[in-house]
Formats: C-alpha cells, structure tokens, sequence
C-alpha cells in the first residue's frame, strides 16, 4: 500500500517537474524575445522602414485600369476568358519584356473576383514570383516555390525540433490557394523545379517527406500529422509568363496551359506610353520627341525609363520641358538601338523580294531577300546563300546532334522545286543574299526566296510592296510555318500592300484584311507577285505562269 502512494507521489512529482520545466523554457525564450538587445534592432528595423524614397516613374505610371495597358486588347480579352469564368484555366502568356503582361494578370484577377460565377472568392490572393529567382535546396531543406520540411537536425529547428518533430514550410504554391500564383520568366525555371510544379499542378496539393516523420510519434502535433498525410492544399492557376517561343517551352507544361500571346508594341504605341508618363510627371514633351522614343523603345518600361532619364536633365537645367536635344543624349549615353522595323523595298525590282520572320518574343519582322543569277560558263551553276544559320545544333536527353539547318535545307528545295517547274535551274550561278546582318534560321523564307530566284533567273520584275511567307517543298507546295499573325502584322505595318500566307496558316481573321491572300503552291505566288513576261522576250521558262514539270520540258541555257 505504501509502496503504491509512493510509486504515485513519484509519478506526479516527474508531471509537475516536466510542466515547470517547459514554462521556464518558454519563459526564457520570451525574455530572449523582449531582450534590450532586441529591443534594439527592432527600434533599428522601425526607423529603416521609415525611409522612403519616391517612386520610379516606371512604377508611378503601373496600370491601374485595363485602359492604361496599351497595345493589349486582344491578350487581356482572351486572359479574361481563360480565367473569369467558372472553370478557370492555367496559362502561359507569351511575349516581350514591358508590354504588361504582369499588370495584366493582376487586373484579370480583380475583375474576376466581380463576376458572379467566378471561382475565385474575394479575398483570392495573387502570389508573384520570378523563375528566374527561385532558389532551392536539392536535399529539400528550403524550396521557396513548392514547399519543403524543416528537419529538427538543422539550425533553428526551435521547441518542435527539440522534441524531434519535422516542421513543413509553405511555398508559393500553397500560398497561392484558391488564387493565381504569377510565375514570370518560367522558362528559365530549373527542369526540377519545373517537374516539382507539374505534379502540383496535377494533383491540386504538396505532398511532403520526411525521415524524421513517423505516424506513431505522439510528439507531434495533429496539424502536421495532418500536412504529412494528406499534403498542403495547393489549388491555384498558374499564370506563368515568358519571353521565349512556345517551341522552346517543355511540352508538359504546354499541355496542361491555354497559351496566349501579347504582342510588341508598335512605335506609336510606344509613344504614347511616353506622353503618358511625361504628363504623370508635369512635364511636357517637345514636338517629335515622343516619335523618337517610340523609334528606340521596345516597351513601356522603355519609354518610361527614358522619359524619366530626359525630365532628369530637363529638371537639372530648370525646364519642364523635355527637349528632342535631351533624349538623343540619353540614347547615346545610354546606347541604345533603333527598333528592327525594316519598310517593305517598294516598287518592281529583279530578284527583291519582301520575306518575313520572327523575332525574339513572338514579334514580326520584314526580311530582305536578294537574288542574282548568271549563266554558268561551264557544267552545272553554283548556288551560294549568305546570311542565313548553316549549321544547328539539337540536344534529345544525353544526345547532342549537329545538323544542316532548315534554312539551308530550304535553298535546296528551292533548287529542286524550280527544276521541277521546267526552269533551267542548272545552268544559272545564284547568289542569294538575306541582307540586315540578323541570321536567318528555320525554313519559312523557302517560298520567298523561291520567287527571288526565279525573278533573278527569268529577269521579270517582282512586285516590292508585297511580303510573303511559307516553307517551300520539293514539289512546289507552300507548307504552313509558326508565328504567321504576327508576321502579317508586321507586314502591314511595313506598308504591304499583298502578303501570300499558307493556306494552312490562314486564319478567319485574316478576311478583314483584303491585302492577305492564301496560296498552295509556289505558283500561285509567282502569278501574285512576278510580271508577265515581255511579248517575243527570250525566257528560260517554257510558259507563264509555269505548269509542272510534266507538262513543261526545260530549256537549257
């Protein structure tokens, strides 16, 4: 009996001790909290906080309304469709660098918490990161984007990892819940990470891991036996940005993403931002300024940034105007370089003709292409073309391939498809040139050049104010090719008159815009765009327009 009422006397002296002895601990760590020491620093962070510098015109003249992002109706139309309605989607917005793709997301998501069957409630949250920026441990020991487990092994595992408990730490993904997680830059993701987010994104949740994780373990509390066995909650929509073309994209995430593109801003739009963000400041702009900031910024951010450079000099010289004088010192101190925008050659030449391509961030570009030709002064004519990617290089997994380029494959089918058509392309030396000094890579340039070499060859005119596009088969066929929108776009812009797309490649759209016309063959192109010839004139060519090959019977020179 005795015994007994000692064993239990024992049994709650070891209770009460343990009860003291954690509130001493907790009562030591609040006074380490509270510590003069401490009250210090804080005191240090307050006054840090105080100090603020005004705002960067860039930041100053953000868009607040869908209104004051310029140039991007089309996105933020179809960035409202993806994500305003019940059943949101992820998405990969495309383009380049300060047209707003950013501030676009943003505004999306607010507008989508007004709309009455939206899933987003309104407090949904809107989490941005950088790709660029998103450090991990490969051990996962810290990961800022999906989640990771404080082991109690490691540095300040606090009360918890005293007691041997694996504490999970929240990433983007899971404080992004029932919002959008803003990801810019997700091509520069690193390939693991990029993995890591796809299995979120398909199962909805973070499932953690850990050694130190036991079911049994009755130290650890239930919320995190919870997080352990049923992960941490992780349903977003990704709206993940991107200067780079949908082709070098991972294929696994495309899948699961509407993609949409925005667009460069053209010159006048450009200035316009200008003008916006001078009169934001109280400054004026001196008559054509706007028009030479337009000329050398490839953005918004640009134009601001050089408006708030030339308002710096106005300033310091007691203007409030800024001059045409100010912003030319800016761009040649700044070295900048004027837009790529080429204006088509115009008029009716030999060999000349106006191509398109694609640059950089899916924007459209007017390509220079010239053709010559010579008779051959003995056996077969050589073709040479400069200016264009001779050699490419391909990666599959641990494989690395070299390979001839599409561009350089593409003369040969030019070759072969003249040939077929009866011209007597043996007999000529043809010297293809793509001036401007940007190389040419990929195939779309084939018809293109197809229509120089054969105006070079026959000498009939070709029409300059058209522009045209599409890959040339061995046949004769125009095969479709990427990032024909934009390409029209820009040869509209350059003052075509005609542009010639794919047949495949030609959008609905496209009918508000009688210049562009749809061709499956080469030879519809010639018809559109290279004179008849001369009547009596002496043509290596059996017949305008040409007919195949099996018709036709080459005449050699």
């Amino acid at each position: 009996m005795y015994i007994a009422i000692i064993l239990i006397q024992l049994l709650v002296s070891v209770v009460v001790g343990l009860y003291f002895l954690r509130a001493m601990r907790r009562e030591r760590q609040g006074a380490a909290a509270s510590t003069p020491e401490s009250l210090r620093e804080m005191d240090k962070m307050r006054k840090l906080r105080e100090i603020r510098l005004n705002l960067p015109l860039g930041e100053q003249v953000r868009p607040k309304r869908f209104a004051d992002i310029i140039g991007q109706e089309e996105g933020i139309a179809a960035l409202c469709a993806v994500l305003c309605g019940p059943n949101p989607q992820h998405v990969i917005l495309y383009g380049p660098p300060g047209i707003g793709k950013t501030c676009a997301a943003r505004l999306v998501l607010e507008y989508a918490k007004q709309q009455p069957d939206s899933a987003f409630k309104k407090d949904a949250p809107f989490v941005e990161m950088d790709a660029t920026c998103v450090r991990f441990d490969e051990r996962a020991i810290a990961d800022p984007l999906i989640g990771s487990v404080h082991d109690p092994i490691y540095q300040g595992a606090g009360p918890l990892g005293v007691n041997g408990v694996p504490q999970p730490k929240p990433g983007a993904v899971t404080r992004a819940h029932g919002g959008v997680l803003f990801l810019d830059e997700i091509g520069e993701l690193h390939p693991m990470q990029m993995n890591k987010l796809l299995k979120v994104l398909e199962d909805r949740k973070v499932m953690l891991d850990s050694a130190y994780y036991s079911e049994s373990d009755r130290n650890i509390p239930k919320h995190i036996h919870d997080i352990f066995q049923n992960g941490l909650p992780a349903d977003f929509r990704l709206v993940a940005a991107t200067t780079r073309r949908p082709e070098e994209m991972p294929p696994a995430l495309r899948s699961r993403c509407m993609e949409i593109n925005f667009r460069a801003l053209t010159a006048e739009e450009t200035a316009q931002i200008a003008r916006n963000a001078a009169r934001s400041a109280g400054f004026t702009l001196e008559e054509g300024c706007d028009a030479l900031i337009g000329r050398y910024a490839m953005g918004g951010r640009d134009a601001a940034n050089l408006v708030q450079v030339g308002l710096g000099l106005a300033r310091n010289a007691g203007r409030t105007e800024i001059t045409i004088a100010d912003i030319e010192y800016v761009l040649r101190t700044g070295s900048y370089a004027p837009r790529p925008e080429r204006r088509v050659c115009g008029g009716r030449g030999v060999g000349r003709v106006n191509g398109l391509a694609v640059v950089g961030g899916n924007v459209g570009a007017v390509l220079a292409i010239e053709a010559v030709a010579f008779p051959a002064r003995e056996g077969r004519g050589q073709w040479r073309a400069t200016g264009i990617i001779e050699q490419e290089q391909l990666e599959a997994g641990a494989r690395r391939m070299t390979r001839r380029s599409t561009a350089s494959g593409a003369v040969e089918n030019v070759r072969t498809a003249l040939r077929g058509m009866g011209l007597a392309v043996d007999g000529y030396d043809v010297h293809i040139d793509f001036p401007g000094g940007m190389p040419v890579d990929g195939p779309s340039a084939g018809v293109a050049m197809a229509v120089a070499v054969y105006s070079a060859i026959t000498g009939r005119p070709a029409d300059g104010n058209a522009a045209l596009t599409g890959e040339i088969g061995i046949a004769g066929e125009v095969l479709p090719v990427g990032g024909v929108p934009a390409k029209v776009e820009a040869a509209l812009r350059a003052g075509a008159t005609r542009v010639l797309v794919p047949r495949e490649n030609y959008e609905r759209a496209f009918a508000r815009q009688s210049a562009v016309q749809a061709i499956d063959r080469l030879e519809e192109a010639l018809r559109w765009l290279v004179d008849a010839p001369a009547e009596g004139a002496q043509e290596p060519l059996a017949a305008f327009p040409p007919q195949p090959a099996g018709v036709l019977t080459a005449q050699h020179a």
